[in-house]
């Protein structure tokens, strides 16, 4: 008939975390009653696919055959916001007209002018984010010729790097 919010209080019971809330008392016979619940869970990161919820209603009188449990599967879906930021240093590059590569030589500025890349991935949240994977193309060849001759590639913050064109393979 009415709304009414109810008092539920959390425990543990048997190694598992318990909420209960109490529906009423008394009750009369033949009663029904709907409830909606909205939960808060925190740190399911690492729960897998879904959680699941076992909810049963009992009974405080004599042994009752309505105390039936019922289990609720609910998907977890996890949500972050991604955002790669990028900039070359420096940020413009203009090669002389006369300069030429000079084949080889180990010297760095016998074949170009340094430019580096640095690009960083933020996660905007709300939720953690693993197991990411970040691919760059990178032309470093241009038909027959270097376009770039790549010398390094590197990472900091805990992730591991795969890299595909061979570096530095002059060995400069």
């Amino acid at each position: 008939q009415g709304q009414e919010k109810l008092s539920c209080n959390p425990k543990k019971e048997n190694g598992t975390h318990v909420v209960l809330c109490e529906l009423g008392n008394p009750m009369k016979e033949g009663a029904r009653i709907t409830v909606d619940m909205e939960l808060s869970v925190s740190g399911l990161e690492d729960m897998g696919a879904a959680i699941t919820f076992h909810l049963q209603l009992r009974s405080k009188n004599s042994p009752s055959p309505s105390n039936a449990s019922v289990t609720v599967t609910v998907p977890v879906e996890a949500e972050a916001e991604m955002e790669l930021r990028g900039n070359s240093l420096p940020a413009t590059t203009v090669l002389p007209t006369s300069w030429h590569w000079v084949e080889g030589s180990r010297r760095l500025e016998d074949h170009g002018i340094k430019v580096e890349h640095v690009y960083e991935l933020h996660n905007k949240g709300p939720g953690t984010v693993s197991g990411v994977t970040l691919s760059l193309a990178i032309p470093h060849l241009l038909g027959n010729h270097v376009l770039l001759y790549l010398l390094e590639l590197g990472t900091e913050g805990g992730m591991n790097c795969s890299q595909h064109p061979t570096l530095n393979p002059a060995q400069v």
